[in-house]
């Protein structure tokens, strides 16, 4: 083609484009103006549709609210009208109420008017009998030619000597009784009479001493900022004591087993030199598997030595940790063994039951090494604890008994409380401190000086005996027996002491003349 051709062409394409381009234009133009319209159509279509249903919905709320509201006003009403009727209700009960107790009151005024009438007649009586008891009693003195004092005074005073004279003499006539009843009382008797124990204060020692080579040491178990001594006494539950003494640190504790352990990790950890919190731990665990391994030895030990089989292992272990407790100085787990072997010679030689005695005396104190542990006396700790573990109720009641908090009611409690008593009060058993042992004396002193007729009174043998002297001219033999009863009585309720006290009640009598 030539080159004219094709430029005639691509002019004819170009103005065919351009054509078709406009052509298109018109086209969309009338597309769009159709849909906007048919657009506005809808949307006003939709909006009275609408604005249709709002209104329905608004008539159909108005007719449920009047509904409610009816509903409502009616239930008020109903509540209304049942208040109504229950107020006039209230009020008839009430009235019916008020005419009762204008009844009542009535009926009361006129029992009062008869009542006061009675009184009235009462009181003149009581004025006619009270004029002839005057009168008579102005005839009585005429005749015996005493008055009413003096005749009342030695009324009492012959009451008063046929009383003590009878009260000595019942008190002579029981003893006679007491000493001829059966074998069985003459056991109790016998064991009764040396029963009397020094009751539970024990003293313990709450103290351990260890020894340092060196003051330098001092500065290592502290350690840098006091590092050592808090692990030291977190781990062991001790409390160190480290003062200006040379060469000594205290560790103090209640509890004996604790302070034991507590001793052996310090001691161990002075020896070995390397002290810091791991090593404090480690030195711990081992020295309480020591002493818990002590604690079983001894405690096995003692049950060989005591003749006594069947103890269950807690109460073994329980007999062990006495090994590390005292009372007054006395160590519990000798104190225990020791009134062990006097139950079971006192049970033989009174026929009883050997084993259960001295399996008794053995538990006895087994409470002390709870008490540190738990709350309440050892005497209810170690009856729960041999309850517990299966021991017999004698010998449950034998524990119970043996300090007086029960009345003992077997012969074996009685045996345990003689032999307790025996082992606390024998000479050097335990220690007991100086002002106490004089406070005790003057007590019994003062005791023994309270009552009438008494000139005198000295407490000698060591508290053991007291002498009362009284007055001859005012005191007879018959109130010697009473008084001496009295004081006697007193004492065990009053005080704490070891064994037994003897009162001796004497009245001399003594008349001096001259011959010239």
């Amino acid at each position: 083609m030539t080159p004219l051709a094709i430029a005639l062409i691509l002019i004819a394409l170009v103005g065919g484009a351009v054509v078709g381009f406009f052509a298109g234009q018109a086209h969309r133009k009338k597309v769009a103006e159709a849909t906007i319209g048919s657009a506005n159509q809808e949307a006003t279509r939709i909006i009275n549709q609408a604005l249709t249903t709002a209104e329905q919905k608004k008539k159909e709320a108005i007719l449920e609210a009047k509904d409610e509201i009816h509903k409502t006003r009616t239930e008020t009403e109903r509540e209304l009208r049942e208040r109504r009727t229950e107020v006039q209700r209230q009020e008839r009960r009430n009235i019916q109420r008020e005419e009762n107790l204008d009844k009542k009151t009535a009926s009361l005024e006129k029992r009062e008017e008869k009542l006061n009438q009675k009184l009235k007649d009462a009181e003149q009586k009581e004025e006619e009998l009270e004029s002839l008891k005057k009168s008579q009693l102005e005839i009585l003195e005429k005749i015996s030619g005493l008055t009413e004092a003096q005749a009342r005074e030695q009324i009492l005073s012959q009451v008063d000597e046929k009383l003590d004279h009878e009260k000595a003499t019942r008190i002579m006539e029981a003893k006679e009784q007491i000493k001829e009843r059966s074998d069985e009382l003459a056991r109790e008797i016998v064991t009764i009479a040396i029963q009397r124990c020094a009751a539970e204060r024990t003293t313990d020692a709450t103290v351990s001493v260890v020894s340092l080579p060196n003051d330098e040491m001092k500065g290592r178990i502290i350690g840098r900022e006091g590092r050592n001594i808090r692990a030291i006494e977190t781990v062991t539950g001790v409390d160190l004591i480290i003062d200006d003494t040379p060469e000594t640190i205290t560790i103090s504790c209640f509890e004996p087993v604790r302070r034991e352990i507590a001793r052996l990790t310090v001691e161990r950890l002075i020896q070995d030199g390397r002290i810091h919190p791991a090593r404090i731990e480690e030195t711990y665990e081992k020295a309480k598997r020591e002493v818990n391994q002590t604690i079983k030895q001894t405690g096995e030990r003692a049950v060989l030595d005591a003749g006594v089989t069947g103890l269950h292992p807690e109460l073994i272990k329980l007999l062990g940790k006495l090994r590390y407790r005292t009372s007054y100085g006395q160590n519990v787990l000798d104190h225990s063994l020791e009134v062990c072997y006097i139950a079971g010679l006192i049970a033989s030689e009174l026929g009883a039951d050997v084993k259960q005695a001295r399996r008794a005396g053995l538990l006895h104190d087994i409470g002390k090494a709870l008490d540190h542990e738990f709350e309440g006396s050892h005497v209810t700790l170690g009856a729960d604890a041999a309850k517990k573990y299966r021991e017999s109720e004698a010998v449950v009641h034998a524990i119970k008994a043996h300090h007086g908090d029960i009345e003992a009611k077997t012969t074996v409690a009685f045996i345990v409380q003689a032999a307790d008593a025996i082992s606390a009060a024998r000479p050097g058993a335990r220690r007991e401190n100086i002002e106490n042992y004089i406070k005790r004396l003057e007590k019994l002193e003062e005791i023994a000086n309270s009552y009438g007729g008494v000139e005198n009174s000295f407490a000698i043998q060591a508290g053991r005996e007291i002498r009362v002297v009284v007055k001859p001219e005012k005191v007879n033999d018959d109130q010697m027996v009473i008084i001496a009863h009295d004081i006697a009585q007193r004492i065990e309720s009053e005080m704490e002491y070891p064994g037994q006290i003897k009162i001796h009640v004497v009245r001399e009598s003594r008349v001096m003349d001259y011959a010239k």
